[in-house]
């Protein structure tokens, strides 16, 4: 039996076959193994030891790589659209049981019962229950202060009741009057910038009043707005409308103002 003595050299150089991929040991750890027995003094078997440091190599260089831990991922930020603008006009009859289109003549009339709203933000003009001038006795008259209509007065007569006063600025979802279910129904439709009574009633829209001809112009403008809100259609809605539709009106209205 051949007996050496390993020294630091000779470990580290299982270190370095160990570590490296077989490349040859370079001189100063070639020395022969008498040498490296009598600088350590620890006895050995030299056959052992050549094939320690054989065995480590080859584990080194068939051992697998080592793959780094993937980053972590970053997931893109869920980002949610914005919402809709919020409709600036609702439809005034959303509310009514038994809502029946009637027909189109200076405004467009209705039969049913139930809460009655403006069409958009508005300040109330005119509120009474009883007007000689119409049938069933309500007036109600409120200007417009926001879109494509801003400025233009609308009114609501016959069979109300005013749940509101002059001055008081509503809303959409303002309650404005109570319709009855009465004999008259209601008719709503634009009415003169002075509030006073049905804008066809004016000369420069033709000057119709309650006698005729229908629809008016006029009132054929105001039954488009409400269908675009979602109100039933009137009747007479297809016929040629009779009068002016006085400049300042819009001529057409999209669906879900």
């Amino acid at each position: 039996m051949t007996a050496l003595v390993v020294t630091g050299g000779a470990a580290a150089m299982a270190l370095n076959l160990s570590q490296g991929a077989g490349a040859p040991l370079p001189a100063s750890h070639s020395e022969p193994l008498g040498q490296v027995a009598a600088q350590a003094g620890t006895v050995v078997d030299g056959a052992a030891v050549r094939d320690l440091l054989t065995k480590t190599a080859t584990s080194a260089r068939s051992a697998p790589a080592k793959t780094p831990a993937p980053a972590p991922s970053t997931s893109p930020k869920q980002t949610t659209a914005p919402a809709p603008p919020a409709p600036v006009y609702l439809n005034p009859f959303r509310s009514i049981t038994g809502l029946i289109p009637q027909r189109i003549d200076m405004g467009a009339d209705f039969a049913g019962s139930g809460p009655v709203y403006p069409i958009g933000d508005a300040v109330v003009t005119s509120a009474t229950g009883s007007d000689a001038g119409w049938p069933g006795g309500g007036w109600i008259t409120y200007q417009l202060t926001d879109g494509p209509a801003a400025g233009l007065m609308v009114y609501v007569a016959e069979d109300v009741q005013p749940t509101v006063q002059v001055g008081d600025h509503v809303t959409p979802t303002t309650v404005i009057a109570d319709m009855s279910n009465g004999p008259d129904g209601i008719e709503t439709g634009w009415a003169m910038p002075d509030g006073s009574s049905a804008e066809s009633q004016l000369a420069v829209a033709g000057g119709i009043s309650g006698g005729g001809p229908f629809p008016t112009m006029v009132g054929v403008n105001f039954d488009q707005l409400l269908v675009a809100l979602g109100v039933p259609a009137a009747p007479n809605l297809g016929q040629s409308g009779y009068g002016v539709l006085p400049s300042g009106y819009p001529t057409s209205w999209a669906a879900g103002i």
